[in-house]
């Protein structure tokens, strides 16, 4: 016999063996897993799950995008307190070395920072406006009068929050200006 012959002999022995191994093994495959057999059976359970992804791919949508949009709407309410601050502390200052002395300085600067913070959206509640002049006297010519504005930004969309005091971030922001020599 040639080698080749000897092969498909060997092939042979093994082909009329495992025909009776690999029927057992599919079946009890299907058995445990539960498959039923046969074609209908397989189009009636294709049939039992269709549409089922839709539900599963919309549930699972609403699990993970609605976090996902607050966590991006409180940090753009953050973002918004925070240019509210840097634009308000900037008038303030700005308003607070115009005025003739330091009683409207600080009248004038507070009521700057409430259109500033109001422009935003912010409310003036949530704001600190400090003041601080080096040196002491706020009117004298090359003074550096410094304006800090601490907001207190709130959690979006949370109804009861002055009750319970529930805050996204405070943020701060702080401008200073010198007081001219002619006026």
């Amino acid at each position: 016999m040639r080698p080749s012959s000897r092969k498909s002999a060997r092939a042979g022995d093994k082909s009329r063996t495992t025909p009776g191994i690999g029927t057992r093994l599919k079946c009890r495959l299907h058995k445990a897993l539960c498959l039923e057999s046969g074609e209908a059976n397989s189009r009636a359970a294709e049939h039992r799950e269709k549409g089922s992804a839709v539900v599963e791919f919309t549930f699972l949508a609403l699990l993970l995008m609605v976090p996902l949009v607050y966590f991006i709407i409180t940090v753009g309410q953050i973002q918004g307190g925070s240019f509210a601050v840097v634009g308000a502390a900037d008038q303030a200052a700005k308003v607070f070395v115009a005025q003739p002395d330091a009683a409207s300085g600080q009248a004038a600067a507070e009521q700057a920072t409430l259109i500033a913070l109001a422009d935003f959206g912010h409310d003036a509640r949530a704001a600190r406006v400090s003041t601080r002049c080096d040196p002491v006297d706020c009117q004298a010519a090359g003074t550096a009068v410094t304006v800090t504005i601490n907001l207190t930004v709130p959690l979006p969309f949370v109804p009861f929050n002055d009750d319970f005091k529930l805050h996204a971030s405070e943020v701060e922001a702080s401008s200073t200006q010198l007081v001219g020599r002619f006026r």
